[in-house]
């Protein structure tokens, strides 16, 4: 048997998130990362464990390589995505997967070209293992199915305070909601699928830039089942809560393990309904303690390219569909839509 080669990755982006995607794809047996790139760098050189180190993606892709993984600002992402498929290499590309709904429509028609490559996005929330054995509960029927969702997904500000490209609309293409909250609505479609009804009401009224820093939205799915979301930058304690009420019970899902440590402990609260006016029959709590969703993320693009399959999550029509949403609720406002002639696509 022929021994297959060890895939060699580049990093568009060294910030934070590019070094802890590094971590995971130098523990994949098939995976090694020989080149990297940000513009933190003074110039081109080596890291002190021998990888090559550039100030721009356009350097970094004349290396020899098998795999782009993107971690750039949000206005690169799409670009870059599609300047590594044209290339002949397997991408992995962080949330959001652009500034707006035709980024994403330019990743797909490029990826169709592409024959025989894989392009996976970054939706991390979806491989932590509170979200996991939701769904698992959810899809084995034991409580019954879905009422209604509502979802809290918010920090203390927009990242920075003032100025940054996360605060200008032309980079960042959206604010909290697009930054963080799409999180939110990814796993609002996990659990319920497409909504086709969409309210909302948008405003930057507290940081006052041309992003969004307060979302409050109602959904309705074909079902008729109904989704609440807040997307915040003025929640002053970080807070991730996400509540599943089903027909024979409830799924309280609170607290996020993330990098910060600012969202509290992970955990899923299981409720099984009681026909009494007490409301709760039994009510089990697990605490996670180890977050395994970045390395499993990793791993299964590596798996993915190394022995064939399918992806769990984060194909391309998975970024669309949430992108589509996200501006969904930007476009249901009205006021938000003509300031900002937001269109969805």
């Amino acid at each position: 048997m022929k021994k297959q080669k060890m895939l060699r990755i580049g990093i568009a982006g060294y910030g934070v998130v590019g070094r802890r995607r590094r971590q995971f794809i130098d523990l994949h047996p098939m995976m090694q990362t020989v080149a990297v790139c940000d513009r933190t760098f003074n110039k081109s050189g080596f890291l002190s464990e021998g990888v090559h180190c550039y100030r721009n993606y356009e350097r970094l892709l004349d290396e020899r390589l098998d795999a782009l993984f993107v971690s750039l600002p949000n206005y690169l992402t799409a670009d870059v995505t599609i300047a590594g498929l044209s290339r002949g290499l397997h991408v992995f590309c962080e949330k959001p997967p652009g500034r707006d709904v035709a980024d994403v429509l330019r990743v797909i028609e490029e990826e169709k070209r592409c024959k025989g490559l894989v392009l996976k996005y970054g939706f991390n929330h979806r491989y932590h293992d509170s979200v996991r054995e939701a769904l698992r509960i959810v899809r084995s029927g034991r409580l019954g199915d879905i009422i209604n969702v509502r979802g809290v997904y918010g920090k203390s500000k927009v990242i920075p305070f003032v100025g940054g490209w996360r605060a200008e609309r032309r980079y960042a293409g959206g604010g909290i909601l697009l930054d963080q909250g799409i999180h939110m609505v990814d796993l609002m479609t996990l659990f319920c699928g497409d909504f086709v009804d969409v309210k909302s009401f948008v405003s930057n009224g507290y940081w006052h830039h041309d992003v969004e820093d307060n979302v409050y939205a109602i959904m309705r799915d074909a079902k008729g089942r109904v989704a609440m979301l807040h997307s915040s930058a003025t929640q002053w304690q970080h807070r991730f809560k996400l509540e599943i009420a089903l027909t024979k019970g409830f799924l309280e899902l609170s607290g996020i393990l993330s990098g910060s440590k600012s969202y509290g402990e992970e955990q899923l609260i299981v409720g099984m309904r009681d026909e009494s006016d007490l409301g709760t029959l039994k009510e089990e709590t697990v605490t996670y303690v180890e977050d395994n969703s970045w390395r499993d993320e990793v791993f299964e693009f590596g798996n993915v390219i190394t022995a064939g399959g399918r992806m769990t999550s984060g194909t391309s029509a998975d970024a669309l569909r949430t992108m589509r949403l996200v501006y969904k609720i930007y476009g249901a406002d009205e006021q938000w839509r003509k300031a900002y002639n937001i269109t969805t696509v």
